[in-house]
């Protein structure tokens, strides 16, 4: 079966070799990828949802990457689901700056809930592995909530059993920056704690108490190696991608790659283009594209109104300063050497929509099943692809909240 899958994804690569191969799956892929759970464990999307005159139930495809989640869209490609991300930038760590940061974790825990209750009939909180399930035979949208980086808690680390509370069900630690709990694996000044602080390692027993599952995502290989070894139960990473396919601070070598799977974790596959090829950045285009920023201020804030303008002119720059982007093809070498690497079982998705995910050929959600289609092309069963989409995911979080019943 090994070398047949390895005989396959070479003829995936020579079918798809241009990289923007048409987004349509064949008819028995769109069968299967619809009779299966599909969860994404990281959707940036409440990042849109303050927008003026952004609403999740209308299609917003003629936005491109300023939103690439909605509710047709995820109909469209057949998402039954996954992680609403709580994201919060790393400020200054003092105490105006941790306040800050507290207030607006809670905001956007709020934003999501009000999400939730305007579409009530479309969409559901899952608190369980058991509720996505009967979230998703009832024909809703599976809502599970998690924290990216976990500043919002710094002024307060018992926060965190408010968060359960109303819905968190995972969290990563930290983003780009080093904070109060650990180091980054991208801070330019390097590792501050060598792995987790004295909270970290704290907020690593209070999440196993509570049942949620840790994240590793953007946090350092010290980080890692610690969470893997205190955690008592398996770990995830939501949105990471494969340091053998490129080598990148953000992603994972092979060796840990094999610890996370021995350790009963699971990584889900980042679709961030950065992070998949190395793309070297224009100072002109930076330079233009910040001007263009100054204009119209934050795409987060930008109303829906103004989008036609601000792309016009985006649009200008980019013609004029063209970049590689990352394919569909780049993408799936990723998923298919960790899938290699780790084993069916401690594989699945995040690409990181609506937080610059996505890749040309796979530019939104509506694009999934070619994803599923890639998989069976490589030689992946059914059951397997049921695994990567949702299986592996849900068991993870069903042996975090073992953990947690057992502790109490």
């Amino acid at each position: 079966m090994r070398v047949c899958r390895l005989a396959l994804a070479s003829a995936l690569a020579m079918i798809c070799s241009d990289g923007v191969a048409a987004k349509e799956a064949t008819a028995d892929a769109r069968r299967i990828h619809e009779e299966a759970m599909v969860l994404d464990t990281h959707l940036d999307t409440p990042a849109n949802f303050r927008r003026p005159g952004w609403s999740i139930a209308d299609n917003h495809e003629h936005e491109g990457d300023l939103s690439q989640v909605d509710l047709p869209r995820m109909k469209a490609g057949g998402l039954d689901g996954g992680f609403w991300v709580i994201y919060t930038a790393q400020g200054a760590r003092d105490d105006a700056g941790k306040r800050a940061a507290r207030d607006h974790g809670l905001d956007r825990l709020v934003s999501i809930h009000k999400m939730l209750a305007a579409n009530a009939d479309e969409m559901e909180l899952a608190l369980t592995a058991d509720d996505a399930e009967r979230i998703a035979s009832a024909g809703k949208r599976v809502s599970f909530i998690s924290m990216e980086n976990a500043a919002p808690l710094a002024s307060d680390p018992t926060l965190l059993t408010a968060y359960h509370r109303l819905g968190l069900r995972m969290m990563g630690v930290t983003h780009v920056r080093n904070n109060d709990f650990g180091d980054s694996s991208t801070d330019p000044a390097g590792p501050e704690w060598k792995g987790l602080s004295p909270a970290g390692r704290a907020l690593v027993e209070q999440a196993n108490r509570l049942g949620i599952v840790l994240d590793a995502s953007h946090a350092s290989d010290a980080v890692f190696d610690q969470l893997l070894a205190l955690s008592k139960a398996p770990i995830v990473l939501s949105h990471t991608s494969a340091d053998a396919i490129y080598d990148h601070p953000r992603n994972i070598d092979d060796a840990r790659l094999r610890q996370l799977a021995a350790k009963g974790g699971v990584i889900h596959v980042n679709a961030f283009g950065g992070y998949l090829v190395n793309i070297t950045k224009i100072p002109e285009r930076e330079a233009a594209m910040d001007a263009l920023a100054e204009k119209y201020g934050p795409e987060s804030q930008l109303p829906v109104a103004r989008v036609p303008a601000y792309l016009a002119e985006r649009r200008v720059i980019e013609e004029r300063f063209p970049m590689k982007r990352a394919t569909f093809d780049d993408y799936m070498r990723h998923l298919l050497h960790i899938l290699k690497v780790a084993g069916v079982d401690h594989v699945g998705i995040g690409a990181d929509w609506d937080g610059g995910g996505g890749v040309a050929g796979m530019e939104d959600v509506s694009a999934l099943p070619r994803i599923t289609e890639a998989l069976l092309t490589a030689g992946y069963t059914e059951q397997e692809v049921r695994k990567i989409w949702s299986g592996n995911l849900l068991r993870v979080i069903r042996e975090a909240q073992a953990v947690a019943s057992a502790r109490r």
